[in-house]
Order: C-alpha cells, then structure tokens, then sequence
C-alpha cells in the first residue's frame, strides 16, 4: 500500500514521511488536493471499501488493516486507489 502511494507521482502521499515509523496496522495518507478526500472515500464506500474516512479532528484517510484483513482487500485497495487518481 504504501509503494502504491510512493509510486502515485505525489497524488497520494503517507501523512507520517519516515518508512520506520509507519504503522502496517493503520495506514493514513492524504490526497494532495484535500478536496478529493471526501470524493475518494464516498467512491471507496460505493466500491465496497469502506471504513476509510480519517479521524474527524485530522482528516485524511486511513485503512485499518488488521490481522483478519485479506491480502486481497490490499489489492483491490490499491486498484481502486490507481483507478481514482486517473479519474481525477
């Protein structure tokens, strides 16, 4: 997921910089134009993915990926997070 964001030409960029200190339990980042984040996450929920509106007080966007959570629910992330950037 997060090669994903590095890989999105700064579209999607990790809201915590350092690699050693993000988390593989929560994943949060931000869309360079803010505006988009409601977008994305009303898409996401639309596609089935949902869950993904950041905490209230911050913003953003974080998936909760958890021990339970299927490497395929990654992907289809990742394939819906590329579909929206070439959309927007």
């Amino acid at each position: 997921l997060y090669d994903a964001m590095e890989a999105s030409g700064g579209f999607y960029h990790p809201t915590v910089a350092n690699p050693e200190h993000r988390s593989r339990m929560n994943v949060t980042w931000r869309i360079a134009n803010e505006e988009l984040e409601p977008v994305f996450v009303a898409e996401a929920a639309k596609a089935g993915l949902n869950g993904l509106k950041g905490h209230r007080s911050v913003g953003g966007i974080r998936a909760s990926i958890y021990n339970a959570m299927p490497e395929e629910g990654v992907h289809r992330l990742i394939d819906f997070m590329q579909t929206f950037r070439s959309k927007h």
